[in-house]
């Protein structure tokens, strides 16, 4: 009983160090789908949607802030260049390093979607998803928003909206 008892703690050991070789091996950048995206600062387009629901809602309008549309626009075409809609792409990704990488003061935020055709389409899915309407209609002051294509992804769009704060950052 007892060599039954070391080959199942040998097995185990074995399995763990396989395991933690798979994990040491393992990139972290995404992967693409193909040759680097297409895109296109969409926060004029979008701006004046997002302001009228903020108004419709009490809340003071956002500013296009150049910082977010830089996030938004990095953002937007690593999604198309990966195939895929994520906001965090890799074991090492972060979301505020990210943006912050890009300037964007913190709070931030960050909507993201995949398949809208048009700024109307995808203001409007995000209106009717309660956490992207949250985002929204949150304590932020500026806004950047952009779309991304890649031909070997269907062409499909993907959208990466960022939201930023410009005023006092000791609240973080």
């Amino acid at each position: 009983m007892t060599s039954i008892d070391l080959s199942r703690r040998g097995l185990l050991r074995l399995s763990g160090l396989a395991f933690a070789a798979g994990i040491a091996g393992c990139t972290t950048a995404p992967r693409l789908a193909g040759p680097p995206s297409n895109g296109e600062d969409e926060t004029a387009s979008v701006l004046p949607l997002v302001n009228r629901l903020r108004g419709k809602n009490g809340l003071p309008p956002l500013s296009a802030d150049p910082a977010a549309s830089t996030a938004a626009l990095f953002q937007a075409k690593r999604m198309a260049s990966a195939g895929k809609m994520a906001h965090i792409m890799g074991m090492t990704d972060s979301f505020g390093a990210r943006v912050k990488a890009s300037g964007v003061q913190l709070p931030a935020a960050e909507n993201i979607a995949s398949g809208q055709r048009s700024v109307d389409e995808v203001v409007t899915a995000w209106i009717n998803s309660p956490h992207h309407l949250e985002n929204m209609l949150g304590h932020y002051d500026g806004l950047g928003v952009a779309v991304a294509h890649n031909s070997s992804s269907r062409n499909l769009p993907y959208w990466a909206m960022v939201l930023s704060s410009r005023g006092d950052s000791a609240s973080i």
